[in-house]
């Protein structure tokens, strides 16, 4: 694909995400084993993925080198979203060897990482899109502690859609939240106190969802629903709505995996959320293959 700005993190969060990498790596000694080498060696070096997957994290490793050393130069041969092939390079490194190795781990636990939650994204993203090309897949807040947005970039180069990024970014009206105020209760103090944010109202039932939507909310979540059930959802939401402004989305949660989304997209759903993206999606083995002669 095209290489796309709106799918790189903010440099501000790589930056913090490489200081704490390198320091859980290198401190308080330094890379004791890379000091063995000669000081003025020269290496060259390869990222290659042992299978093909969806690369992501190259930012990553460009600050890393920088951070380890700033002679260290990164080549890029491919960039974040790209579909990429076991076996072909997507990036190179040259420069002092022992800084290239006290790289190394730092850049790769990265670049797997985040190209393996973009690798599973942009096989979510194909199976909704079989079913329903118009259906949407978001993330969630379910990430790694520090990582958001790292992560979240991640999802946008595997091709879904961010979800809020913070808790300041939108009302979401969850189950427990209910515990305390009724449906008509929270939407119209959110509308009244953030007018123009997002107002989200969860659902575990289908009555709630009319609730929802006649209160003025402009997303329901239909929570742990079944296909059937979100099908049902999505009638009841275009029949409160009809003849009157404003568009109101369905999403769906809960129950979705690549057996089920197709399903869920089918019903109807405008999104379809799923924490596995971020939380459960496996590396994309990459590794560093020396190079004897370094590349001109």
């Amino acid at each position: 694909m095209e290489h796309r700005d709106d799918v790189r993190p903010p440099m501000l969060a790589v930056r913090a995400v490489v200081e704490r990498a390198l320091a859980e790596d290198l401190l308080p000694l330094g890379d004791l084993t890379a000091g063995l080498l000669p000081a003025g060696a020269q290496g060259a070096a390869a990222f290659v993925p042992r299978r093909p997957g969806v690369l992501a994290g190259t930012d990553c490793v460009v600050e890393v080198c920088a951070a380890v050393d700033p002679s260290l130069e990164v080549r890029l041969e491919r960039q974040d979203g790209d579909e990429v092939a076991a076996g072909e390079v997507v990036a190179r490194v040259v420069g002092p060897f022992r800084s290239l190795l006290s790289a190394e781990r730092s850049a790769l636990n990265l670049l797997c990482h985040l190209s393996g939650v973009a690798t599973l994204t942009r096989r979510y993203v194909a199976a909704a899109a079989a079913a329903n090309p118009a259906a949407r897949v978001w993330d969630t807040r379910k990430t790694t502690p520090g990582l958001r947005a790292l992560e979240k970039a991640a999802v946008r180069a595997g091709g879904a859609v961010n979800h809020r990024g913070s808790l300041s970014e939108g009302v979401l009206v969850k189950d427990n939240h209910l515990g305390g105020l009724g449906i008509a209760e929270a939407v119209a103090t959110a509308l009244a106190r953030w007018p123009g944010r997002m107002v989200e109202v969860e659902c575990d039932r289908l009555d709630q969802v009319g609730e929802a939507v006649e209160a003025g909310a402009t997303l329901v979540l239909c929570d742990n629903m079944t296909p059937g059930q979100v099908a049902e959802a999505v009638a009841i939401v275009r029949s409160h709505r009809r003849g009157r402004a404003g568009a109101v989305l369905v999403e769906a949660s809960g129950g979705i995996d690549l057996s089920t989304i197709g399903a869920y997209a089918a019903a109807g759903a405008d999104v379809l959320s799923v924490g596995a993206l971020t939380h459960s999606a496996p590396i994309l083995d990459i590794g560093l293959d020396l190079e004897l002669e370094p590349p001109r």
